[in-house]
Order: C-alpha cells, then sequence, then structure tokens
C-alpha cells in the first residue's frame, strides 16, 4: 500500500495527522483497505511511510488480524515505482502483488481483479472506475473494446482505437518479475514502467468497475467520501449529541460534541469538534478540536482550530 504521500491539497487536515489515518467513520482509511485485503487472501501487506508515518506505524504497530504488516521507510519520497523497487526482496516469494494508493476509499473489486489477471495472461492489470468524469483526473486512461490499455492519458499517442477513458481507481496487480531490474529511486510507475511495456508491445489489461470510488485528495473529497460511507448519519459510541439536536448524513467522530437545538447535515466533525447551541452545519468539515460558536450557521467550509488557520471555503 502506497501511504508515503505528502497530502498537500488537504493541508491543513494532514499537517497534524497524515491523510491515511483520516477517519471514515471511525475507521482510519487506511484500515477500510487492509480489511479486505485480509478478506481476499493477501498473506502480507508492506506500507511505505513517509509524511508523519510514525503515527501511521505507532497505530498499526505489527499489522492487523491475519494480515503481517512490514514497513518501509523512506527518507526521500520515492514514487509509486521507486516504492515497489525498495521492497523486491519482499514481493519476491509471492505468486502475485497488489499495489494499491492508500489515500483511495472504495468496496475494492480485488477479487475479480486478480481473476482477470491469471486468465488474461497480461504484465499487468489495473482498476478503472467508471463513475468519475475523467477530465476531474487528468483525462483518463484510454483503453479498446476488450479493456486492454491504449493510451494513459489524453496526448499519449495511442496504440490502437480508444474506445473509452475511465480513471484509473489506484489498485493494480502483477507478478513480482515485473519488477526486475526496478531500482529503490525515484520513479513513476506509469511512465517508467507502464508505458515503456506498451511501447514494446506488451499487454496490459483492465478491470473496469462502477463501484463508488474516492479518491481524498481534497477537503471536498474526503467529506463527499465520508458522507457517503455516513449514510443516513453515523456517531461515534464516544461522541455526544444533545437532546434536540439532528444530525444528519454526517459522521460525527470520537469525542465531538453537538450541542442542544444544533443541526448537522452532510458534514464531518472530527474528533474532539464541537457544535454550539442552535448553530447550523452544512456541508462542512469541522476539524480536530474546532469549536462553531452557539447560533452560527457554517456551510461548505472547513473549519480548524484558531491555531490551525481558522475558516475556509470548501
Amino acid at each position: 500500500m502506497l501511504a508515503a504521500g505528502l497530502g498537500t491539497r488537504l493541508r491543513p487536515l494532514t499537517e497534524r495527522m497524515p491523510k491515511p489515518l483520516l477517519p471514515v467513520t471511525g475507521v482510519p482509511l487506511l484500515g477500510h483497505t487492509l480489511v479486505q485485503l485480509a478478506a481476499v487472501g493477501c498473506e502480507a501487506v508492506a506500507i511505505n511511510l513517509h509524511h508523519l508515518g510514525d503515527q501511521i506505524r505507532a497505530f498499526y504497530g505489527d499489522g492487523v488480524p491475519g494480515l503481517p504488516i512490514t514497513w518501509s521507510e523512506e527518507p526521500e519520497l520515492l514514487g509509486t515505482l521507486g516504492a515497489c523497487g525498495k521492497l523486491r526482496d519482499f514481493f519476491a516469494p509471492a505468486d502475485l502483488v497488489l499495489l494499491i494508493n492508500g489515500d483511495s476509499l472504495c468496496r475494492w473489486p480485488l477479487a475479480s481483479l486478480l481473476r482477470r489477471h491469471r486468465s488474461g495472461g497480461a504484465a499487468a492489470t489495473l482498476l478503472l472506475a467508471s463513475r468519475p468524469a475523467p477530465a476531474a483526473f487528468g483525462g483518463g486512461v484510454g483503453i479498446d473494446a476488450t479493456g486492454r490499455v491504449v493510451s494513459f492519458w489524453p496526448g499519449d499517442p495511442p496504440r490502437g482505437e480508444v474506445a473509452v477513458r475511465h480513471v484509473f481507481a489506484g489498485a493494480h496487480v502483477f507478478a513480482p518479475g515485473l519488477l526486475a531490474g526496478v531500482a529503490a529511486q525515484p520513479a513513476d510507475i506509469v511512465r517508467q514502467l507502464y508505458v515503456p511495456r506498451l511501447d514494446a508491445g506488451e499487454t496490459l489489461q483492465t478491470v473496469v468497475t462502477a463501484r463508488r470510488w474516492h479518491d481524498l485528495g481534497t477537503p471536498q473529497r474526503y467529506l463527499e467520501a465520508v458522507v457517503e460511507a455516513a449514510g443516513s448519519g453515523w456517531i461515534a459510541p464516544d461522541a455526544t449529541v444533545d437532546a434536540g439536536a439532528q444530525v444528519r448524513r454526517s459522521a460525527v467522530e470520537a469525542g465531538a460534541h453537538v450541542e442542544a437545538g444544533a443541526r448537522v447535515e452532510r458534514s464531518v466533525l472530527l474528533p474532539g469538534a464541537r457544535v454550539g447551541a442552535g448553530s447550523v452545519v452544512r456541508e462542512a468539515i469541522v476539524g480536530f478540536g474546532a469549536e462553531i460558536s452557539p447560533g452560527s450557521r457554517v456551510e461548505r467550509c472547513l473549519v480548524m482550530s484558531d491555531s490551525e488557520g481558522g475558516m475556509r471555503n470548501l
């Protein structure tokens, strides 16, 4: 799992907590994927670390039930391919490697991805999401009518007819041998590994999913992902919602408090957040320990404590 990013676009949320640990209905983002990896039969997982990586390591320790974790520290960011190069010895005994972005939330169709790869004979098999608009994610990956990758982005000369473009969903599978000769130095897996393979005539296959997939790269996308996960509403066992307060389609995380008469709609209250009596909070993120004054109206905002920058629009 790739978890070494800086989380720059999510600041200030990621200034005190790394993106993979941001809570989604009481579970760190990373944890949602770890559970699914264990369920599909993964024997071990390696996680690369950089920004606030000590927090991730302290939270998960040696692993989760049925899934031991190997930690890969990156004093210098190595990119998606360099991170794999550093872990070549870890991957070597495996039949297949699943590489997954640690900043994505999805009910991953991992079993389908593995089946497709085992039956397809491709160098790698990538997961694509059909719901998101490709224009919002660099234009999308171009595939032909059989699902074979022919172009990685608009402007990348196609190696066949592009039937449709979908968004890369941050999961791929390949045999460890694909990493032969890959070094532990900064490199991108698409530009330095996949594109040369396509140019050499090799096949990269895909699985296209219509399941909900979220890239939590910005506060707005984080909010959208959590609101969907919360359903009609989710309240942590040790959060408090006073009588007469309303929480709808929102997540109220550990230690947060919603006072009497307040309304919280399509929002996220992070641990320790407080919404004052009679306030209205709609489509907003209230940050760690941040407070909304009684009688306030907050809409489409990210609210942090005063020491962390106060309020800004989403």
